[in-house]
């Protein structure tokens, strides 16, 4: 099978034939740089979604990735950035393994097409001047021929003619003759170049042809080849990138598996656990008992207040729910929190200082990290005292000796603190809470401060409302007013402070250590006790601040004093 000797008449169409194979190169050269940009533009977005998604640094998003499934979410989001890669990785080896290579080969095919089809026109164009040649000495020979007759037929009309002189005979046989012979020349020629077109034309239809059509041929069947292969290295690029693509997507698919609800679940307890205990049960409190007593058995403060006890009472029960309500909403909206972190629930406290021991324990590294590589520096210095001062660096060590110094302090502070939390997370019954009051469990720190920045009741409830909190002021209630004006409440035993105590927010009261006081509200499962120094000097104290002595028959002021004084 071969085009010079099938389609030896077919120049032309073997011509536009080859002109459609470079187009339809060029085609498929356009649809894959088409492929490598959207390749290109899939990975953008891809790697624009991850981004996007990623948490911001230094912000509460950052916090949100110690769960499981935020964990996942974010290697998910990796892998999609790796799985991005890939397809840049396609677009590149695309374009330099199809778009270039093919671009070069396609200039260099119009080359060797250019110069095949030209030395076809020059071929051709020797055939027919060979034919030009044969026409025109055929059509000389067939002239000469009819003049030689004409010549012949003119002399035998003078020779048969009496008339016609001897001389003139003579005349037409030499014109005869003469035309007889240029006839004979014509014909040699003719024959001669019809013989040298004969063999011309065989050399052109039988050997010059076919190697130029099979030169042709070859270049088309490799324009074929080189497409094919082509699109195999298409594939194979593809391909080459799917393990990866495979990895990725079985990363993604081994962080969905990784997910732990359980230890997400205890997670949130480790953030929100307050270290609280539930409040107890709320003692029922007899209103008629006050009714029952007589005159003689009440001393002068309490028929006082026996007076408007009932009404008092009723209003009472919502306020003292909040007893230094004020102070505390202003404080959290001012965003002011002790050093100690005594602001917020034991749990959460111990956390706190657990994570700043560890920060500055970090910080005491780094100063020890310079201090040692600027030791060194100050012996190679003394070594060798060409290469720098060594008393260069002693202002420096000295600084850095002073900041360890003072991180160390700073750890020994907050450690002393975090050892008060650790050794007195609350670990109480009922009973201790109610009798004793004794809590040697109880934080006494956590318990001290919880009083100044945070919103606990007396009752155990323990609130932060987010609405006011972001307000700066806050607006008098009637509420307020009832607990400011209240008259004293009669007192149902004494304590004697353990420890010493200065309460400076507002609701507490200060007590020194083996004081005697009146008790006037008993614990209610927040840690707090009320107590009252005088008629006018009462508050709150942490429970186990204080040695609690209950009066069970709610005797008054008068008659604790005899008694147990």
């Amino acid at each position: 099978m071969s085009w010079g000797t099938e389609l030896w008449d077919q120049f032309d169409n073997l011509e536009k034939h080859t002109q459609w194979g470079i187009d339809v190169l060029e085609k498929y050269i356009k649809f894959v740089k088409e492929r490598t940009e959207i390749e290109i533009s899939y990975a953008k977005q891809l790697r624009n979604l991850s981004k996007k998604y990623q948490p911001k640094k230094n912000s509460k998003e950052e916090e949100e990735y110690k769960y499981t499934s935020c964990k996942a979410f974010l290697a998910t989001l990796n892998e999609m950035n790796d799985y991005a890669g890939q397809h840049e990785v396609i677009s590149e080896n695309m374009t330099c393994q199809i778009t270039a290579e093919l671009a070069r080969y396609v200039q260099e095919l119009k080359q060797e097409r250019k110069s095949h089809f030209h030395e076809g026109r020059k071929a051709q164009q020797h055939i027919e001047t060979c034919w030009k040649q044969l026409e025109a000495s055929k059509r000389r020979f067939e002239r000469d021929c009819k003049e030689a007759d004409r010549a012949q037929q003119y002399f035998e009309k003078m020779d048969a003619d009496i008339n016609v002189t001897k001389a003139d005979v003579e005349k037409a046989r030499s014109q005869a003759q003469l035309r007889h012979q240029m006839a004979e020349e014509s014909k040699g020629e003719y024959s001669s170049i019809l013989q040298k077109f004969n063999h011309e034309q065989h050399e052109h239809y039988y050997t010059h042809i076919p190697n130029i059509f099979q030169k042709i041929q070859d270049m088309e069947e490799r324009r074929i080849v080189r497409l094919g292969e082509s699109m195999k290295t298409f594939s194979e690029i593809d391909r080459q990138v799917i393990p990866i693509i495979g990895k990725c997507l079985d990363g993604i698919t081994k962080a969905a598996e990784s997910i732990d609800q359980q230890n997400d679940s205890q997670l949130v307890i480790e953030a929100f656990k307050s270290g609280f205990e539930p409040p107890g049960d709320i003692d029922f409190e007899d209103f008629t008992q006050p009714m029952k007593r007589t005159v003689s058995e009440s001393s002068l403060s309490n028929s006082r207040g026996d007076g408007k006890s009932e009404p008092k009472f009723g209003g009472k029960s919502k306020g003292k729910l909040w007893p230094f309500i004020k102070k505390n909403k202003l404080s959290l909206k001012l965003g002011a929190g002790p050093e100690d972190f005594s602001n917020l629930p034991p749990e959460q406290r111990r956390k706190k200082l657990q994570q700043k021991v560890d920060e500055l324990n970090k910080d005491i590294q780094k100063e020890m990290d310079q201090r040692d590589a600027l030791t060194k520096m100050k012996d190679v210095y003394i070594k060798n005292p060409q290469m720098g001062d060594p008393a260069s660096v002693d202002h420096r060590l000295a600084e850095l000796g002073q900041n360890m110094e003072k991180l160390r302090l700073e750890v020994q502070k907050f450690e002393g603190w975090l050892a008060e939390v650790e050794g007195r997370l609350p670990m109480r019954t009922e009973q201790t809470r109610r009798q004793s009051g004794l809590y040697e469990t109880q934080n006494t720190s956590a318990v001290n401060n919880c009083a100044q920045d945070r919103e606990s009741s007396p009752d155990g409830s323990y609130t932060e409302d987010q609405s006011q909190e972001s307000e700066m002021k806050v607006p008098a209630t009637d509420f307020d007013d009832e607990f400011d004006d209240e008259e004293p409440l009669p007192t149902i035993g004494t304590c004697k402070a353990l420890y010493t105590f200065e309460g400076q927010n507002e609701g507490t009261i200060s007590v020194t250590e083996g004081e005697m006081l009146y008790v006037i509200e008993e614990d209610k499962g927040d840690g707090w006790t009320r107590i009252r120094r005088n008629e006018d000097e009462e508050g709150y104290v942490p429970t186990s601040y204080v040695e609690v002595y209950l009066d069970k028959n709610a005797k008054d002021v008068s008659q604790i004093t005899s008694e147990n004084l």
